[in-house]
């Protein structure tokens, strides 16, 4: 049935959306991706941090930001220190520093609490996603475009693939988590 690959798919999203939020949980090491979400009020414009700029990685605790336009330091300073990231950004006039520091354990189990959150976000979506192919399944049974035995077969494929993806949700999670508090 073409539904099946559908529904694949928007589960795929939601693991995919999962895993970019795992992206932005700082890890205690530089990580370029927990710059994704802060933007800047460029000429008007909410723009993107790496739309403005070199973002890099000199050392393992460090990422710097070489602005192509150096009017826009102040902004990009100002947008980081008002972001959730808890990093005071070091402004050299041409360059923006952010040392990232060790992690403490209580940072780490919050940042840890955090991470098991998403998770659960990305496992509700994904049973969201069955139940609404299951309603669509019903409707059809109804309709007689699909036998009952086609709609049992279609529940148990439909939850095999839920446990499949539910399972994947859990090792990204497992894997996060390590990371976290891997000191």
């Amino acid at each position: 049935m073409a539904a099946d690959q559908i529904y694949q798919d928007k589960m795929d999203k939601s693991i995919k959306a999962f895993s970019d939020n795992l992206g932005s949980v700082r890890a205690g090491r530089a990580n370029p991706s927990v710059l994704d979400r802060i933007t800047i009020d460029y000429y008007g414009t909410a723009t993107p941090l790496q739309q403005v700029g070199t973002i890099s990685t000199p050392d393992p605790r460090t990422i710097m930001i070489q602005p192509w336009d150096n009017s826009i330091l102040k902004k990009i300073e100002k947008a980081i220190q008002t972001s959730d990231l808890g990093i005071n950004p070091q402004n050299d006039g041409k360059v923006i520093r952010l040392a990232f520091p060790q992690l403490t354990e209580e940072r780490r189990k919050e940042l840890t609490k955090l991470v098991r959150k998403y998770a659960e976000e990305a496992k509700v979506a994904v049973r969201n996603i069955r139940r609404d192919a299951m309603d669509d399944y019903k409707k059809q049974e109804k309709k007689g475009e699909i036998t009952e035995d086609d709609l049992k077969r279609l529940e148990k494929d439909l939850q095999d693939l839920t446990d499949k993806k539910t399972a994947e949700i859990d090792k990204i999670t497992a894997e996060k988590e390590k990371e976290l508090l891997t000191v």
